[in-house]
């Protein structure tokens, strides 16, 4: 099966950055969309960022818009989350999924089947 590892997680002031990547291997079929869930407590998994694995076309969250950007790194089959201007409530665990088949909703967390174990992600002053 596909296996994904995040990192790059930690704690970071209002208002600083952070980048979390994805090492994706394992491919057993195609790929069409990689993304980014995160997840607080007491809260829904909600999607923040995906991308065609073609890397032509990018979907964001309206909170994360012209914050965070989605990239792909293909020489070392990597996904990358860079996270500009952290708020307190960008608090949560972020995971990296990938989806095997087309999706309809790129941000919609039933869409996905393969999942990351999580990296944490902390913002307070």
């Amino acid at each position: 099966q596909v296996h994904l590892e995040e990192s790059g997680g930690g704690s970071v002031q209002p208002g600083g950055s952070l980048r979390l990547s994805c090492v994706v291997s394992r491919y057993t079929g195609l790929t069409y969309y990689l993304a980014w869930f995160r997840q607080a407590p007491g809260k829904d998994r909600e999607g923040v960022a995906a991308i065609n694995i073609s890397g032509r076309f990018t979907y964001y969250a309206d909170s994360v818009k012209g914050r965070f950007t989605i990239s792909q790194d293909t020489t070392k089959n990597t996904l990358w989350l860079q996270m500009n201007s952290l708020k307190p409530e960008d608090t949560a665990m972020y995971y990296c999924a990938a989806a095997p088949t087309s999706a309809a909703d790129q941000l919609s967390a039933a869409e996905y089947r393969f999942w990351g174990q999580g990296t944490q992600v902390t913002v307070s002053s």
